[in-house]
């Protein structure tokens, strides 16, 4: 990340109270995600900068992220402003089914810096969508995370594997991938 350009936009998708209940279950990594989110947040917003924020609105009928249920609203820690966009979404990319592209273009902006959850899921789809689509993508790995998962076979991998495995796989091809402290540097 040479320069960080006034109109980049940090996208936060899908950090909402719902997804505490899988951590619950399924041991979540990177216990800083909120706390590093919203030094970005605080570093966007002192230097005017765009936020747009991204939520997950899930058609499973026992997902705590379905609309009607607590679990969908957006963790407080990193709550949107009333005038930061909120896109909703009821698939893993943020670009499918919403207006988030058009809505770049429309603005001129060019350069993404992803943060949320899940790393492997939502935070790669939509990074990858991005980086195929021509935005500068910018993925930052300590304010991402996920949670374990079992594989077809029944094996159980680890969050922290996971987590480093997805953002492995987009760093060089579809992101560069950075940490907060590199980001926060580049924005004051």
């Amino acid at each position: 990340m040479i320069s960080l350009p006034q109109d980049a936009v940090l996208l936060v998708v899908d950090v909402q109270k719902g997804m505490d209940i899988y951590a619950a279950k399924l041991n979540r990594n990177n216990p800083d995600l909120e706390r590093n989110i919203a030094r970005l947040q605080a570093a966007w917003r002192k230097t005017g900068r765009p936020i747009i924020h991204v939520q997950h609105l899930s058609r499973e009928a026992q997902s705590p992220l379905r609309p009607g249920q607590p679990g969908v609203e957006i963790k407080d820690e990193v709550r949107p402003l009333t005038t930061e966009p909120v896109v909703q979404k009821s698939v893993s990319s943020a670009f499918i089914g919403t207006t988030l592209e058009a809505d770049l273009r429309r603005r001129g902006y060019t350069t993404l810096i992803v943060v949320g959850m899940q790393t492997n899921m939502c935070v790669s789809t939509t990074a990858r969508m991005a980086g195929n689509l021509g935005f500068a993508t910018y993925v930052v790995s300590d304010a991402t995370a996920t949670f374990d998962n079992v594989g077809p076979t029944g094996k159980r991998y680890a969050s922290d594997l996971l987590h480093d495995v997805a953002l492995a796989d987009l760093n060089g091809e579809f992101a560069t991938v950075v940490d907060t402290k590199t980001v926060l540097e580049r924005v004051s």
